[in-house]
Order: C-alpha cells, then sequence, then structure tokens
C-alpha cells in the first residue's frame, strides 16, 4: 500500500478516529510539525488496547502520547552524555596501551604483525586497517589537533586519531587485538576481556541509537550480555532459562555501565533517571509507569543498582 502525504489537520483526525483525546488543536498542530508525525505516534503503542483494532486505550491524552516523546528524549540525551564518556574511555586506554607496546607512527600502530594472526581473521585484521586508514586521510585535515600533527611531525599519533574515529571502529578494533592487550585494557575496567569483547558492539549500537534521536526505550541489541551478579542481587525473575530484564535491552546497558563509569557518574546517571522516571509517572493517566519500565527492561527495584559495588 502506498503512503500519502498527510496535512496537520488530516494527522490529528487520524489520531482522533483511533480514539485520542486531544484538547488544544493549535498546540498539537504546532508539536507534530516540529517533532514530526511519525517519531510521536511511534511510542502509541503503549497506549493501544490491542495491535488488532490499533485503537487508543479510552481517555488516553495527545499529552500523555507527548510525555512518553519527551521522555524517551531525556532518556537518551542522559544515556548519550554517559556513553561519550565511555567512548573517551576506552579510546583513551586503548590509545595508551597500544602507542606503549607498538609505537606512535601510523606505520607502527597500524602494522599487521600487532593484531591477531589466525590467518582466518586475515582478511577482518585488514579490512579493518584499511577503514582505519581511510578514516584518517578524510578526516585529518578536518580536526585542529589532527591538523597540528601533520603539519608540524608528518604523522598522527594514535592518541590523536582515536578521536576521529568511529565508536564502531574502536570496538572493532578491539576485537583483533592481541589477547594480552585485550586483557590489559579490559583489566583498567576491572572486567574480563571477555566482557568487553561483547560490550563494544552493544555500546556502540546505543550510542548511535542515541546520536540519531531514534526510539530508545523499547530498542533490543542483537547480542545479550552475560549473567551478572546484578541479576542476581536485584532477584530479576526467569523465564525459560534466562533473566528477562537485563540482557539485550536498556537495563543491560545500565548494568554495563555500572561496571564502566566511575562511581561518582553511574550515582549522577541513576539520579537523573530516577527524576525523568518519576515526571513520566506523574503525567500518566491511562497507564502505569510499570507498563513504560518493563518496556525498558528494567526491574521495579533498578534504584537499588546504586548501591551495590
Amino acid at each position: 500500500m502506498t503512503k500519502t502525504f498527510k496535512t496537520l489537520d488530516e494527522q490529528i483526525e487520524i489520531l482522533q478516529r483511533k480514539g485520542l483525546v486531544i484538547s488544544n488543536i493549535l498546540e498539537t498542530k504546532e508539536i507534530l510539525l516540529r517533532e514530526n508525525y511519525f517519531f510521536i505516534s511511534g511510542y502509541r503503542l503503549l497506549f493501544m488496547e490491542s495491535m488488532a483494532n490499533k485503537l487508543f486505550l479510552p481517555g488516553t491524552t495527545f499529552e500523555e502520547l507527548y510525555s512518553m516523546f519527551q521522555f524517551d528524549r531525556h532518556i537518551r540525551n542522559i544515556l548519550f552524555k554517559n556513553l561519550l564518556i565511555i567512548e573517551n574511555n576506552i579510546k583513551s586506554i586503548m590509545a595508551y596501551n597500544l602507542s606503549k607496546n607498538y609505537g606512535i607512527r601510523e606505520e607502527q600502530y597500524l602494522s599487521p604483525k600487532n593484531f591477531v594472526r589466525d590467518k582466518f581473521r586475515k582478511k577482518q585484521v585488514d579490512d579493518l586497517i584499511r577503514k582505519m586508514k581511510r578514516q584518517i586521510r578524510i578526516n585529518g585535515k578536518q580536526h585542529q589537533a589532527t591538523t597540528h600533527y601533520i603539519d608540524n611531525y608528518g604523522y598522527i599519533p594514535l592518541w590523536i586519531v582515536v578521536k576521529i574515529l568511529s565508536f564502531g571502529i574502536v570496538s572493532e578494533l578491539y576485537q583483533i587485538l592481541k589477547p594480552e592487550d585485550q586483557k590489559a585494557i579490559a583489566s583498567d575496567f576491572k572486567i574480563s576481556a571477555e566482557q568487553l569483547i561483547v560490550y563494544l558492539p552493544i555500546l556502540a549500537n546505543f550510542r548511535n541509537l542515541c546520536a540519531h534521536e531514534d526510539i530508545l526505550y523499547n530498542h533490543r541489541a542483537q547480542r545479550m550480555i552475560d549473567n551478572t551478579k546484578y541479576h542476581q542481587l536485584l532477584n530479576i525473575p526467569i523465564m525459560n532459562d534466562e533473566y528477562i530484564y537485563g540482557k539485550n535491552d536498556l537495563f543491560a546497558i545500565i548494568i554495563i555501565l555500572k561496571q564502566l563509569l566511575r562511581k561518582d557518574d553511574f550515582f549522577l546517571l541513576m539520579s537523573e533517571l530516577e527524576y525523568e522516571i518519576q515526571v513520566l509517572s506523574d503525567r500518566l493517566k491511562t497507564i502505569k509507569i510499570d507498563k513504560v519500565l518493563d518496556c525498558m527492561g528494567f526491574p521495579k527495584n533498578y534504584g537499588e543498582m546504586i548501591r551495590y559495588e
């Protein structure tokens, strides 16, 4: 079926026909124009009677729908700034270790011999080195720090290069490091290399989602994290031999950040999340906040994460 353009009045008529209560037409039209009907309506599933009739629960207001949209934006911003902290930490620690072990010039730290020597992964190593060289070539002249090193020294050390590498590239880079280098980097976070191998792609996935303002609250990563002590401490229910929360959902990211962030940063993260959850709870009338938390993968006692080491 072909989609056709809908005016703001037609968009409002569609929402009203599905049972949404709209009390201020002018304000609603302004919000739909500014924020995009498609993205706001992306939160309608929480307020639907069923997937079959696609009608809103009786009494659902546009204010509730928009509050959910705003809530997702706020928690996305909170998560994003903390993911940027981790991204910077990972890049800095990786650059320090690799520069110390292999040198500071591009031909030194990007030498194929520095990476895993498994013949079955040779193509992966070659492809990633090629990607990194391409990013250096394309972005090298666009940043003050990289330009400074190129103009004055003729090369860019890795601790500067990492600033222009995407988190996805850095995640791939970690996968092909020698086991001893992986272990040294992971040990700075007091976790195992195996854990960091799993965590990095998930962090990169959520980081990119936040950067592009996609819907966050119910996002699921393709890969699951391993069980941790936090799953057990929070008494998260198990279904079909698997914890129902904190595996590939938003709460899994909270569990990862608990292990990677400094204690003060994690406390601030949780305080900000708790505030936004309370604000949304006060604004919801048709559904309970527990329904939102369930979609986020948050157990009701999520706040206890602060007191665990």
